[in-house]
């Protein structure tokens, strides 16, 4: 089953159905009593606990290139990097509490979530888990957040998220039963962030629009000497669902603030604005058939760099447990600063701070990528709430002649990968 992340409805519902919240009765008394109110349902603190939940999901899988490039990284893919190298993706564990967005009563909860595997050395965090392993299999901390529904302003009220959080710009996402494929676009990895510090809001203006802001340290860093500059960056945007009679959404984000390290462009990483631009939509064809689309422009004034791009989805459910998937992008990095491999365990976030690594770039390059899949999604009951398998096959093309792929030898790359999640 085909589930663009439910960023789509708005970030704020992503992060509340597929988080919740985790917290101590202790901190919930704090914020009630600094709120001067009762959460709703929660009259006290054994009925709040009640509403706790405890989830783990493990996700393996491999991606296949018959070209075996020497040095065994497939270029231009952070999730199935390794060519032919089975691999724990994920092990993720989660305890959560999900706040009703949509009550006329204060309501708090919480979600922590806990992730092992070899996604994680992309999903890090400087200052917080960047340094306690530096293998290909890494330790991290994707959300750590309190949640809080404010019944203000309008009918539907604000909600707010403080801590560890999931970016919510852009379609895909880490939580593999929330994408429709094994790999991600190069928009979603080299164009949209991944993981902040700081604080989101969801203003609800109506029933069908919503604002959206928020602040943080920046992406993929903390404070102090986890930090890559001494700037903030925020958000800013507006969500939109139910619209033609509920077949459509839309949601746009924008994004600015530094986010080059100092490292590598001195004081002027603290002012050199990076501008991010994606708005995205789905549209319910019929009841089997739907579109989404993704269109993504950023420039960043440190780098001098800018990249452009629009991202297509088709989702077919052939049968109540078998859906087929397309996705067609093409994408511009007009440096080539923006698109590259890790080579390195570590090098993902030693490049964030702006230190030395291992790294392999490209000169600058249209890319076009296209990728088939299939998400069989059976029903196995006994407490096995997900269970996915899904195959795809992917091509990817430089279309201005450029030979980025395969370690640098070729214009064009394949690869078949395949994953399989399983949840509790």
């Amino acid at each position: 089953m085909m589930k663009i992340s439910n960023r789509f409805e708005t970030p704020f519902e992503h992060w509340s159905k597929s988080a919740g919240c985790p917290g101590l009765v202790a901190g919930l008394a704090l914020v009630t009593a600094v709120l001067g109110c009762k959460p709703a349902q929660a009259e006290t603190p054994q009925n709040w606990l009640q509403s706790v939940t405890l989830g783990a999901q493990i996700e393996g899988g491999i991606n296949a290139n018959p070209a075996r490039p020497s040095n065994g990284v497939n270029f231009g893919q952070l999730i199935g990097d390794r060519a032919n190298q089975a691999q724990l993706d994920q092990l993720a564990l989660t305890v959560a509490r999900a706040v009703d967005t949509t009550s006329s009563h204060y309501d708090i909860g919480f979600l922590v979530r806990g992730l092992y595997g070899a996604d994680g050395r992309y999903f890090n965090i400087a200052g917080i888990t960047d340094r306690m392993m530096n293998t290909r299999y890494q330790f991290i901390i994707p959300q750590a957040h309190l949640d809080v529904h404010l019944p203000w302003l309008t009918r539907h009220g604000l909600d707010m998220q403080v801590g560890i959080l999931a970016s919510p710009m852009g379609v895909e996402s880490l939580d593999p039963t929330l994408r429709p494929f094994y790999t991600l676009s190069y928009t979603t990895q080299y164009s949209t962030p991944f993981e902040h510090v700081g604080a989101m809001f969801q203003w609800h203006l109506t029933d069908h629009l919503d604002a959206l802001f928020g602040v943080d340290t920046g992406n993929q860093v903390s404070f102090g000497a986890g930090d890559n500059n001494h700037a903030a960056a925020g958000y800013f945007g507006l969500s939109a669902s139910g619209l033609a009679n509920g077949r459509l959404s839309l949601t746009y984000l924008g994004r600015v603030g530094p986010e080059d390290a100092t490292r590598s462009l001195g004081h002027t990483a603290n002012t050199a604005q990076r501008f991010w631009n994606d708005l995205s939509g789905t549209y319910k064809i019929s009841d089997k058939l739907s579109f989404t689309g993704e269109l993504n422009v950023m420039h960043d004034e440190g780098l001098r760099a800018d990249t452009y791009s629009f991202v297509s989805y088709l989702s077919y459910h052939l049968t109540p447990t078998l859906t087929l998937n397309y996705r067609g992008e093409i994408y511009r990095d007009n440096t080539g600063l923006l698109v590259t491999s890790f080579i390195a365990d570590n090098a993902y976030m030693q490049s964030t701070l702006g230190k030395p690594t291992v790294t392999q770039s490209a000169p600058p390059t249209t890319y076009g990528a296209l990728t088939l899949g299939a998400t069989w999604q059976p029903t196995l009951g006994h407490h096995v709430k997900v269970f996915e398998i899904r195959p795809e096959i992917r091509f990817d093309r430089s279309l201005n002649g450029t030979t980025p792929f395969n370690n640098s030898r070729n214009t064009g790359q394949f690869t078949f990968g395949a994953d399989a999640v399983m949840g509790f």
